[in-house]
């Protein structure tokens, strides 16, 4: 199923949540009490509209209205747990039906790390992660990373199996990471699973602030990968020297961690053919 399939289908269940958007937009102005109400921030993405606001004191904030779906489940209990400390902080949050809203600090003046140089990016990375890789308190909802990693798998064997676009060794033997993986782990902590330089923003509070995560607990050598595949260029390049220079300075396993490159890369492979060869390079 494509995204146009996914999500614009006269009957996709997000075509109904984005009808009841305005409906839901005043519900949630009355009940936080928000004025100033500004326009949404571009270019925006297709689950969720996102805009700046004032809140009851008049202070600046960010209104984050989502459709409720599979990678969205646990943003608030994630900013909630980390309660500032490397990321936005949580105001309120209301789960509406199919809706999750959720009122944020809002990061001032909002530059993206991506206009920062690879080094700087680095370091702001290395920092952040080494303050949100925590131990949540028992109790907690998040899912373990392996559900992701499995449901993952099985949608790559089901597309290959249709079109085998490269070696079946070398897919068969990545998938079979993929699921591995996560069970050996020494230590499961917090997890952002979608941390890149465009989710990470200059601020006041704090120089620069994680936003938009996708919470799961599990391994964190896992949570580098995004980072990786937005610097497409030194991946394609050198992926070895790429797992060395964070492996190091967030004290990660370098052989755990180029494991998990060539796994998620051969996950990826099919819809960015140009992963191919970094998996093959770094195939065990």
């Amino acid at each position: 199923m494509d995204e146009m399939d996914r999500y614009d289908a006269p009957d996709a269940p997000r075509r109904g949540w984005v009808d009841a958007l305005p409906d839901t937009l005043a519900m949630l102005v009355e009940r936080w009490h928000l004025t100033d109400v500004g326009r949404p921030y571009q270019p925006g993405g297709v689950a969720s509209w996102v805009a700046p606001v004032r809140d009851a004191r008049g202070a600046r904030a960010v209104l984050k209205v989502g459709w409720y779906h599979f990678e969205a489940l646990h943003e608030a209990d994630g900013l909630r747990a980390w309660d500032g400390n490397g990321a936005v902080r949580l105001v309120y949050s209301a789960l509406i039906g199919d809706t999750n809203a959720l009122l944020l600090e809002q990061c001032l003046p909002g530059r993206a790390l991506s206009s920062e140089t690879a080094s700087v990016q680095d370091d702001v990375i290395v920092g952040l992660l080494s303050r949100l890789w925590i131990e949540p308190r028992p109790g907690h909802p998040f899912r373990p990373l392996q559900e992701m990693c499995d449901e993952w798998a099985d949608e790559f064997e089901e597309k290959y199996a249709a079109d085998p676009a490269f070696d079946r060794g070398m897919a068969s033997a990545g998938m079979e990471l993929f699921r591995e993986l996560p069970s050996t782990a020494d230590r499961a902590v917090l997890l952002c699973t979608d941390l890149h330089p465009d989710n990470i923003l200059a601020a006041e509070r704090e120089p620069w602030l994680v936003i938009d995560p996708k919470p799961y607990l599990g391994d964190p050598a896992y949570d580098v990968l995004q980072y990786m595949f937005d610097s497409r260029e030194r991946l394609i390049a050198d992926p070895f020297a790429f797992v060395r220079e964070l492996a190091e300075p967030l004290a990660l396993d370098r052989e755990r961690l180029r494991l998990w490159l060539f796994a998620r890369c051969v996950q990826e492979a099919l819809d960015a053919p140009d992963l191919v060869q970094v998996a093959a390079t770094l195939a065990p």
